[in-house]
């Protein structure tokens, strides 16, 4: 009975997805907004219940081991439920995906998938909800069976997740045949006992990392990211970026903190530094040239990748809190950007940059947001963004890598300049429909208002979240 307590929002998950199928068998074609309604209310609600779960501790490990119910993984749970909601109400005026059951029923398994990730504390466990999460994805981000570009999209990120998983399960049978475990915990004291050879555990941790790398997109299992973000439907691509990021970290942290770190912690300190530098280098230069916004929040995110694994480079309980509060930092504010991409997209018809020209002339209240949402992407204060950014780097100089937190901030100030061209085609280039308003849907205000009120509310009262985040960190040290 506590193993079913502790899993109440997992369940209530199960239960919407099959609640939003039969709606919309019972529906049909009249089912319009409603399926939205119905799946962003219920996650809203699941939310509410999440969160009080979280503030009555209950039993650590569950079913047997392998599941954890401790900060780290509630905390996660907050952040992919959030993303999920904020995903359901931008998609619920997209033509082609808000009236369709099938559609928020695949976003409830892979939500259901990412938080069974976040709790996992074995490797059967954690495999089952990887693919559980990536499944659904794949097919989401091929929706638009019509269009070229969301066909191939799909298929490029089946192909290079098939690839990384593979990887990663031949890590994981590595673990399992070194050890004899398959919980962490179990693996964790294999590998403390000395009793094999460092390069074997140094050989699984990277293949291990090739699964966990392609998740969070960071450099050099970055290469899926800009076509699939630029081909699938919008709202998949917020989801993509936020949640199933955020659930890539926590199975990162969890996995790499508590069974390899004991062991090559000088080796794997220097190649998180390493990924973080590539990431964060690569995702600015590379967005420096893009002309679709949507392809430059996919090196954007890259960057971003980089910057929250700074935060694990540090390997100290402050480091991971710094990656856990730039990762609600990060979430809250793509989520907004995207949500924008998604309103002018409609209006204009095209994602590209140029065609966001005159928007402060047109809708100057949507100008004013994505102003906000890329002033803290680019770690300006006092949005979360700059927030995040501050205790990474803090971070990181703490456990004396001051060298990595010079290198964040330079591409700091690269990123500020390709998200400042955006706002100067905003504020000041010209438009064909000058003056001409662009309508907001009542459920993207919604989207908006709860992302913009959370981007000022971090950041301007870091406080109580960084002590949340210390606390789901400490469960790590």
């Amino acid at each position: 009975m506590p193993a079913l307590l502790a899993l109440i929002p997992e369940i209530a998950i199960l239960v919407l997805a099959v609640l939003v199928m039969a709606l919309d068998l019972l529906l049909r074609s009249r089912g319009g907004r409603r399926l939205g309604q119905v799946t962003a209310a219920g996650l809203a609600i699941i939310f509410v219940v999440s969160l009080i779960a979280s503030l009555r501790p209950g039993p650590a490990q569950i079913f047997g081991s392998m599941l954890r119910s401790d900060a780290l993984a509630h905390g996660f749970r907050l952040i992919v439920l959030f993303a999920s909601m904020i995903t359901a109400l931008i998609s619920m005026d997209v033509p082609g995906v808000g009236d369709r059951g099938e559609y928020y029923g695949l976003m409830l398994v892979s939500t259901l998938g990412m938080d069974l990730m976040a709790a996992s504390s074995d490797l059967v466990m954690l495999y089952l909800a990887i693919e559980t999460t990536s499944i659904p994805l794949y097919l989401l981000s091929g929706y638009f069976r019509g269009e070229r570009r969301s066909v191939e999209a799909g298929l490029k990120y089946f192909l290079f997740g098939a690839a990384a998983s593979a990887a990663m399960l031949f890590g994981f049978s590595w673990l399992y045949g070194f050890s004899g475990e398959t919980s962490l915990v179990g693996i964790a004291q294999a590998a403390a006992s000395g009793s094999l050879p460092l390069t074997l555990w140094v050989g699984s941790a990277v293949l291990v990392l090739v699964g966990f790398g392609f998740k969070v997109s960071a450099v050099p299992f970055h290469f899926w990211a800009p076509d699939v973000y630029e081909g699938a439907p919008t709202p998949i691509t917020a989801f993509i970026s936020t949640a199933s990021k955020a659930a890539g970290f926590a199975v990162l942290a969890r996995v790499m903190l508590s069974v390899f770190t004991p062991v090559i912690t000088p080796y794997w300190g220097a190649l998180i530094a390493a990924m973080a530098v590539a990431s964060m280098t690569l995702g600015n230069i590379l967005a420096l040239a893009q002309q679709n916004l949507k392809r430059l929040l996919a090196y954007s995110s890259i960057a971003h990748a980089g910057y929250a694994l700074v935060g694990l480079a540090a390997l100290s309980s402050m480091g991971l809190a710094g990656t856990i509060f730039y990762l609600v930092a990060y979430v809250i504010t793509n989520l907004a950007a995207f949500t924008i991409v998604i309103v002018v997209s409609r209006t204009v018809g095209s994602d590209d940059v140029a065609r966001f020209a005159g928007l402060s002339r047109r809708s100057p209240g949507l100008a004013l947001a994505l102003l906000v949402s890329l002033l803290s992407l680019a770690g300006i204060p006092p949005f979360a963004g700059f927030v995040g950014k501050v205790f990474v780097f803090a971070a990181a100089v703490q456990s004396g890598l001051v060298w990595l937190a010079i290198v964040g901030v330079l591409n700091s100030i690269v990123g500020l300049y390709y998200y400042l061209i955006v706002l100067k085609v905003v504020y000041l280039n010209p438009s064909e429909d000058e003056g001409k308003p662009m309508p907001i849907p009542v459920p993207a205000r919604w989207a908006l208002g709860l992302t913009i009120a959370g981007i000022l509310g971090v950041g301007l009262v870091s406080g109580p979240w960084f002590g949340w985040a210390m606390g789901a960190a400490r469960v790590l040290f």
